[in-house]
Order: C-alpha cells, then structure tokens, then sequence
C-alpha cells in the first residue's frame, strides 16, 4: 500500500508539471501572436471599444428587462446570447485574416442562429401582453447583421433602428403615464443600436476590419477562440429576495415526538400489565361467530381529514382576454382577435401589403383590391372573401375555414359585327 501511495503522488506531480510547461508555452505564444498583430498584452482597440458596449448599454438594457420579467427577460437573455456571439466573431477578426466568402458564411452561422432564435420566440408569443416589446427587438435585431455589409454598415443598423421605433412607441404610448419601467427599458434598447452606430463609425466604417497579418480564419480558429477563455460575462440577475420566516418554531415538532417516543417506550416497559387497560369483547360481540354483524356491512369508518374528499376541485386557469385588433402596421394588415364579427372590410389595399388573421373565430373578413399574401393562423369557423391576391393565401393551425374568390360573371352578352367577323362580348350593363 505505501508503495501505492508513493506512485501515485510521483504521478501527480509529473501531471502538475507538464500542465505548467504547457500554460506557459501557450500564454507566450498567445502573447507572441497578439504582438504580431498589433495587440500587445490585450485584445484589438476595437474589440475594447465593443466590450465598452456591451458592459454599458446593453448590460443596462438586460436589467431593465429583468425588471420587466416574463416574456422581456427571456428576450433579452437571447440578445445578449447574440451580442457574445459577435463579440466572438469580432475578436476572431482582430487576430486572423479574412477568409474565402463560404468560409464567411459558416463563421456567420452561429450570429445568424441566434437571430433566427430571438424572431421565432415573437413569433411564437403572439398573444404575449408584451408583444410590441418582442416586435421592436424581433424586427430590429437583424442589425447585428452589419459585419457582412458593406461598403456602409452604419446605414443598415440605422435602418433596423427604425423598425424598433414604430414598436417602441407604441409601448410609450401604453405606458408613458402607468409605468416608468418601460418608458426606461424602451430607453436602454434604442440606446443600443445608437451606440452600435457610434461604434462602427469609428472603427468599421466602410466594413468589418480583419487582421492584414497571420493565418487566416477558420471554423477551427473559431473554436480556438470560444475555448481561449476571452469572453466578457454580462452581470448576472439581482439575488432572490429571502424567504418568509417560518410559519412555526422548528423545536416543538422535535418536541412532541421525543415526548412520544418517550411514552410508547413507557408503555412497553409494563410488560405483562400492558394488558390490563383492555376491554374483553364476548363472543356475540364477534363478527366471526355472529352471522348478523357480518349482515350489518363494514364498520363506518370516521370521517377524518385523511379520508375527506377535497373541499374545492381544481380550478381551470381564466381565458386571456385581448383586444380586437384591425388595422395597418407597416405594410401588414393585422386582423387578431375578433369573435363573432361578420362585417370586418378591408379597403384602401396595395401590392405590397400583406394580411395577417389571428385567433378569430365565427367572423368574417372581406378584403377589397389586390394585395400580395394573406395567412390564416389559428382561426376557427372564418370566413375570408378577397378580390385578388399576387402570392398565396395560407391557412395554418386553423378549422373551419371558406375561403373564396369573386369574379362577376355576365349575364347577358351582345354579338355585333366588325367589319370581317361576329364579335360576342359582355353587355355593356354588365361591365
């Protein structure tokens, strides 16, 4: 056994050691590499500048939304899962030189997944109560976009700033005078991508800035900088608050059962005379020699708390009520919401519009001119008549469902002749 133990701690000690050689030739590597491209005991400026970024603005943003729990928290959590990811890609670009435009693509993927995550969670929250404050991240989120525009990125973050604010105002028109919560949190989101503007004007103007020196990027340089341990961490939540005191004092249980204890070992301890408190039942007291208790039934048992039925039954959670929504927003028509309507019109159309019919049920829309597409997402007994559509009508998770499309059809036609044949086309009342 001595021998045992003596090997084994040679071995640790061997393990030690090689861990040491190996972290110092790394680190001097590490530090070796950062100096050839023209970073010396630390990250790129530019990579400094977004952390600035991130520890400010959008940090201050994660704790407004947590203020706001729900649906705004997780939300949040996504956007910042996607600003690490570029932060990621942002400190690949400072150390490696630019690959091949596919090889782009893949280093992308994992920024363009995290965006794709934080619009389907909108999507699939439409009946959220903070939905305009999904809406303003969803629509504008694909800003993070702008490392792979070129020659102005400034410009494309701008623009997703814009599609924020048609949704932001809408939530400082709800709350403005009821909750400064999210007049703060509308605050903080629009701040970042002000920031974002600020930050790329100064170190990425005309587009993304590789490294002129040293290899170039790969999905292997990718994970070597994931596994480098250079990431910057956002603050975490704000403690629980502590629990309520207890209801009662922890001793008197302890108490009362060695009390307990105590008196049934008392009991034990008679012996023979433990006997003595017990009452002697004759014989036509006993159910197995009186055929007439066995005919009475089965003793009543008390009602005692254990056998009790419950005294109330399960309650089935309120319906969420919402608000019966028609109207345009952009370039979409949104029709939610509506229950027994059967003189819903929509007028005024354009190509380019869209319509969009949520959760209405025993209603029925009429659409007037052409527009580009129409969905039907979780509709019962709709009735839905257009005039004309460019692209598709799309109904999904929805039932009972009439759809139809109105042309006149002539009644009365003339025939007259043109000089060199019979013409028939539709009276002239019918046009």
């Amino acid at each position: 056994m001595a021998e045992t133990h003596v090997l084994m701690e040679r071995l640790e000690k061997a393990v030690i050691r090689l861990e040491s050689l190996f972290s110092d030739s790394h680190r001097s590597a590490a530090v070796e590499y950062e100096a050839v491209n023209g970073v010396s005991g630390g990250v790129a400026p530019y990579v400094e500048a977004f952390d600035r970024l991130l520890n400010g603005s959008v940090a201050e943003f994660l704790r407004n939304s947590r203020t706001l729990e729900g649906d705004v928290k997780t939300h949040a959590e996504m956007v910042c899962a996607a600003f690490q990811a570029q932060r990621s890609f942002l400190l690949l670009a400072s150390q490696y030189q630019e690959p091949q435009e596919n090889e782009v693509a893949m280093l992308l993927k994992p920024i363009s997944d995290k965006i794709q995550e934080i619009q389907n969670f909108r999507e699939s929250n439409r009946g959220s109560k903070m939905f305009n404050h999904l809406s303003a991240v969803s629509e504008s989120i694909p800003a993070l976009g702008w490392i792979a525009a070129s020659p102005k990125p400034g410009p494309y973050v701008k623009e997703m700033n814009d599609a924020a604010t048609f949704y932001t105002n809408r939530v400082l028109k709800d709350y403005k005078n009821s909750d400064s919560r999210h007049v703060d949190w509308v605050k903080s989101y629009l701040n970042i991508w002000s920031e974002l503007q600020a930050y790329i004007k100064e170190h990425h103007t005309t587009g993304l800035s590789w490294s002129k020196t040293g290899p170039v990027a790969s999905t292997m340089s990718m994970r070597s900088i994931l596994m480098s341990g250079q990431c910057v961490s956002l603050p975490p939540p704000p403690p629980p608050p502590p629990g309520p005191p207890p209801l009662f004092d922890t001793e008197s249980p302890k108490d009362e059962a060695t009390a307990s204890r105590s008196a049934l070992f008392a009991q034990l301890n008679q012996g023979e005379a433990i006997t003595r408190g017990l009452r002697h039942v004759s014989d036509d007291q006993k159910t197995h020699k009186n055929p007439s208790l066995r005919a009475q039934g089965p003793p009543v048992r008390s009602p005692t708390k254990s056998h009790m039925p419950s005294p109330t039954s399960p309650k089935t959670p309120p319906r969420q009520s919402h608000s019966p929504v028609l109207e345009l927003e952009g370039k979409k028509w949104r029709v939610e919401y509506q229950d027994d309507k059967n003189d819903l019109v929509i007028t005024d159309t354009e190509l380019k519009q869209v319509a969009y019919i949520f959760k209405c049920n025993k209603s029925t829309l009429q659409i007037k001119g052409k527009i580009n597409s129409i969905t039907v997402d979780n509709c019962k007994k709709f009735g839905l008549v257009f005039d004309n559509v460019v692209g598709i009508v799309e109904v999904i998770n929805s039932r009972d469902i009439q759809i139809q499309k109105e042309f006149p059809v002539p009644e009365q036609f003339k025939t007259a002749w043109d000089g060199s044949k019979l013409v028939t086309e539709p009276a002239e009342i019918m046009c």
